[in-house]
């Protein structure tokens, strides 16, 4: 818990910083990783998996809610694709186009950067203006 305290705090710092120098609207910080672990243990730890959670704080972030839903935790369940391995609700790449829109890069251009992108009904999450 010490080390998300710890982001939380660094976060609100540069979030208040970034308000204090009038750029909060022009200014977006986020955590990108598609790294996760599995719930079986192959005995020496858990292998890798996919999916976590990704942050997002700036001005122009529809900042208050939650995108994507939390998966069932059950080994078997039906959100287990096998061996324990949880698949998310959303992509990174999903995410990560979202930002890439925000940041100005061209519609023609997504399909050559997130070449997964196209497989996903919904290749904007809609969480930044």
């Amino acid at each position: 818990m010490g080390q998300l305290n710890g982001l939380a705090g660094g976060m609100r710092s540069f979030n208040d910083a970034m308000r204090e120098l009038g750029v909060n609207d022009s200014v977006t910080a986020f955590t990108s990783s598609e790294f996760g672990r599995t719930l079986t243990n192959n005995g020496n730890g858990t292998d890798h998996g996919w999916g976590g959670h990704q942050l997002v704080l700036g001005g122009a972030v529809a900042g208050g809610d939650i995108y994507g839903t939390m998966p069932d935790l059950e080994i078997g369940g039906p959100d287990d694709v096998g061996q324990g391995r949880i698949l998310p609700s959303l992509s990174v790449d999903q995410y990560n186009a979202t930002l890439a829109r925000w940041f100005g890069v061209p519609e023609e251009d997504m399909e050559s950067i997130f070449p997964y992108l196209s497989r996903f009904p919904v290749q904007d999450l809609g969480f930044i203006a």
